[in-house]
């Protein structure tokens, strides 16, 4: 099968690519690389902006479109809401305009726990209301209404995954990366580290190998239509995180504290038994084993 996998070169992406490519499939690859630096040989690299024209271009020929390429930082999204529409709500419209004229089955949308907001339940369930509070959360809430306007009008089919905190290998510690990637780089290099507020917040920590699995399935005919938590279910407060990784490194585990930063979540999970009934996905990792992987990865 010929997979496009756009945002190829960057943490996730790469690693799906990778996946794909091991699995056997014809894999093309979209990344403009203003964040991702992974490129695999095997998968030819076309440097484009996701706005691009040009994409429907490198779409032909593909039976899926995984779309990974994203504006990804709440807090530009809303320091700049403009340009997160542009990339993310007009970037994900053209590449479903690529996949109509390519003749593509599915499009897999890569959607994030943002999406949710301050959910009434966690672990969040499948189903559970979307409550964007950042314009980086109502333009994946756009995305997922094109991709139903799309299958309605056109016939491409289309499964979102709903990412929760996903870490690994190649994740980059700069910017607003993961937490997970900022404990890494600072506790291997004896740096200090900071908690805010008492570090009772909690997230939902899933391996990157085990989500590039969902997306792989996601690429055949299960999950049509749907939309699927991918996590563990578990939550873990940034204190235990922090134990983990210093553990893992061999590094004190001594953070310093900060006060709570506004607007945080005081904790999310993400409910994946929709997925395994969907999708036959489940998570396979558990933290500390990824943790390790992670640590080893970077050191």
């Amino acid at each position: 099968m010929r997979v496009l996998v756009t945002g190829g070169a960057g943490f996730i992406g790469s690693t799906l690519v990778d996946r794909l490519l091991a699995d056997g499939h014809d894999v093309v690859v979209i990344d403009d690389l203003s964040s991702g630096t992974h490129r695999n040989p095997q998968a030819p690299t076309h440097v484009l902006d996701v706005r691009d024209p040009a994409v429907a271009g490198v779409a032909k020929g593909a039976e899926v479109i995984c779309h990974l390429a994203a504006q990804i930082s709440v807090r530009r999204s809303v320091a700049d809401p403009l340009l997160d529409a542009r990339v993310n709500v007009e970037g994900t419209v053209n590449v479903l305009e690529a996949a109509r004229t390519a003749g593509a089955r599915k499009v897999v949308f890569a959607s994030s726990v943002a999406v949710y907001g301050r959910p009434a339940a966690i672990p969040v369930p499948g189903g559970a209301a979307l409550d964007p509070r950042s314009p980086y959360a109502a333009a994946k809430v756009s995305g997922e209404t094109y991709l139903s306007a799309y299958r309605a009008l056109h016939g491409l089919e289309y499964t979102t995954l709903v990412l929760s905190n996903v870490y690994g290998p190649r994740q980059s510690p700069d910017g607003e990366a993961g937490v997970v990637a900022i404990f890494t780089e600072a506790l291997l290099n004896g740096r200090p580290t900071v908690l805010y507020g008492d570090g009772a917040q909690t997230r939902d920590y899933v391996f990157v190998d085990d989500v590039v699995d969902g997306f792989a399935r996601a690429c055949g005919p299960d999950g049509d239509g749907g939309r699927f938590n991918l996590g563990t279910g578990v939550q873990t407060t940034d204190r235990e995180l922090h134990t983990l990784i210093a553990g893992a490194a061999g590094a004190p585990d001594r953070p310093g504290l900060a006060p709570a930063r506004p607007g945080d979540l005081p904790a999310m999970a993400v409910d994946p038994a929709p997925a395994l009934a969907g999708l036959g996905w489940r998570p396979r990792t558990d933290l500390p084993t990824g943790l390790k992987i992670t640590v080893e990865h970077a050191g």
